[in-house]
């Protein structure tokens, strides 16, 4: 028994003086800089902007719209006539309100999931690097969540992460 003991302490003791091989990310940075979620941005802010664009153009047409009801309004007698001239512009705009508010909210919807699945890939591949070049822990830290509260620069992998990501992909 006595020798199962020592067996057991020499393993352990042997064990724990091996040096683990840690790092870290930064994972704002690594998220924000890769080639991927930036071509991401690029494709949505044009998409936005085609929706901005033709809200605008929406805009304008309501616009004359109204301009040309206030004309015709001058012109009616009737209050019914009127109430209904108003009511028939007011619903008009409140569909067209909705229906920007519709395509930008699917657009949103849209790049969430998109980003959510490039953080997916993104901390897949980081636990692939971790286990191809031996590290026991890569730890991931940001502004919102300091989890390493100091490290040596030398243990930063947020840019080699980045580089070996876009070479991926």
């Amino acid at each position: 028994m006595k020798k199962v003991s020592l067996l057991l302490l020499a393993v352990l003791v042997f064990t724990s003086c091996q040096k683990q091989k840690f790092g870290f990310i930064d994972n704002t940075k690594v998220i924000n800089e890769v080639k991927v979620k930036k071509d991401l941005e690029t494709k949505y802010e044009a998409k936005e902007a085609k929706i901005n664009k033709r809200a605008d153009s929406l805009g304008k047409a309501f616009q004359e719209e109204v301009k040309v009801a206030r004309e015709m309004a001058a012109k009616i007698k009737s209050q019914q006539k009127l109430q209904q001239l108003s009511q028939t512009l007011q619903q008009k705009e409140q569909n067209l309100s909705r229906q920007i508010q519709g395509e930008k909210q699917e657009l949103a919807n849209a790049y969430r999931t998109e980003i959510d699945s490039v953080i997916v890939n993104v901390k897949k591949f980081v636990k692939d690097y971790g286990k191809s070049n031996g590290y026991n822990y890569i730890f991931g830290t940001s502004d919102n969540t300091a989890s390493v509260m100091y490290a040596g620069d030398s243990d930063d992998l947020s840019d080699k992460i980045i580089e070996a990501f876009d070479v991926k992909k």
